[in-house]
């Protein structure tokens, strides 16, 4: 009996500490995610030196004329529109995704081309000069070629490995985002005309997409569109296929109710498992052999392909590089356009197919640096516990024990 109560401190005490260790791994995308502060004075001093760094735009008219031939519907499209990409060390993909813009059935003399080139270590930019020159130089391309293109070169300073981990690794995650938000932004600025009745951005590592993702996302008449994005995968067993992009979700009321927990600048991602956000993620709906038209609104969107009313563009809904609800670029947008009442949805089956990047399910399950620090520091603490806990048990309760004895003695002597 006396060694079971000497064990109670011990056991007490361990399982205070496993309750604490629990409460924050539940509780750690509140205190653990990357934030950033306006009032820290060195990181907007970067901040303002990424925006306010040197620009140099070209701008060439491709020269277009309208198809001889046209569809009935095709005549009646009068809208324009501007494809934006931002590209770093794009090189290698450059190719395929001036043949993908290129099979598009949207009437490419009333398209306008833009990218925005930057801190890039490959070919980048004498590959994007050479695929435009043969917009320009092909016969069977003379009547439908696009109607110009703006191309931007601005660095950031960020000559980075663009490796997978380097790209999408949690703790680059906040960084890039920002980067990334004052690049469209200054692609925007360049490129974005009074003409211009929609704004489409796509990615440059795009593998597949319908050609007429053009038509089908302007059908919807909503103000943001944005279709899930996938991956396939060849594996032993056969192909993998499931969602890339998790960028675009829902709020929950326990999404919501996360929230009220944190810190007003505290910047959320998403697509990490040790971070759960508690939304909705159509990456995680959807089917490609469903109906392609079904739609559902959204509270953020990703920027893989997205298409943008170019008036949300013209009344300032750009990409904040600070905390909108805890969010910024793409999913930043996503909240000044529902803040100021314009509709965005999601289309859950209607798949746009992404290159494979190597990434494991869920986005990268990489271990946060701060978790095995805490992990080991909880061990240590638990065994000194432990340790003192076994001591009592040793030394002190067998001295009680015959000190209480030696009492009775005498007691019993007397």
């Amino acid at each position: 009996m006396t060694s079971r109560s000497a064990l109670r401190p011990c056991g007490v005490r361990i399982s205070i500490l496993l309750t604490i260790l629990l409460y924050l791994l539940d509780i750690s995308s509140a205190w653990a995610l990357p934030f950033s502060s306006p009032s820290s004075y060195n990181e907007q001093e970067e901040v303002d030196g990424w925006i306010s760094s040197p620009a140099r735009v070209t701008r060439r008219d491709l020269h277009p004329s309208s198809p001889k031939s046209q569809s009935s519907t095709a005549k009646d499209i009068k809208e324009r529109i501007l494809i934006l990409t931002p590209l770093k060390d794009a090189a290698l993909h450059l190719p395929h995704h001036f043949a993908q813009i290129s099979n598009l059935t949207y009437p490419h003399h009333l398209i306008d081309l833009g990218f925005i080139v930057g801190d890039s270590t490959d070919d980048t930019n004498k590959v994007l000069v050479t695929e435009i020159e043969k917009l320009s130089l092909d016969e069977k391309m003379a009547t439908s070629t696009f109607n110009s293109c703006t191309i931007v070169h601005k660095d950031l300073g960020d000559v980075r490995s663009q490796d997978v981990a380097s790209r999408h690794g949690f703790q680059a995650q906040v960084k890039r985002r920002k980067k990334l938000a004052i690049v469209r932004n200054a692609l925007l600025k360049e490129a974005l005309e009074k003409e211009h009745d929609w704004v489409y951005w796509r990615d440059v590592d795009v593998a597949e997409s319908p050609a007429g993702i053009l038509e089908d996302f302007i059908a919807h008449g909503k103000d943001v569109v944005t279709p899930n994005i996938w991956f396939k995968r060849q594996q032993k067993s056969g192909i993998l296929e499931g969602g890339y992009d998790y960028n675009s979700w829902q709020e929950t009321p326990k999404s919501e109710s996360f929230k009220e927990k944190l810190d007003t600048e505290v910047i959320l991602v998403e697509g990490y498992s040790q971070f759960k956000t508690h939304r909705q993620h159509m990456a995680q709906l959807g089917d490609w052999r469903n109906n392609p038209s079904l739609e559902i609104p959204l509270d953020g969107v990703g920027g893989v392909s997205l298409l943008v009313r170019a008036e949300l563009h013209r009344k300032g809904i750009d990409f904040p590089h600070k905390p909108i609800d805890h969010q910024i670029e793409t999913e930043g947008l996503a909240k000044l356009a529902r803040i100021a009442g314009y509709r965005v949805v999601g289309l859950p089956n209607y798949i746009v197919w992404h290159f494979d990047t190597a990434e494991k399910e869920g986005n990268l399950h990489e271990t946060p640096a701060w978790l095995v620090p805490l992990l080991v520091l909880v061990v240590v603490v638990a065994l000194l516990a432990a340790v003192r806990g076994r001591r009592w048990i040793t030394y002190r309760v067998p001295l009680l024990w015959r000190l209480d004895m030696t009492r009775s003695s005498k007691v019993r002597r007397y």
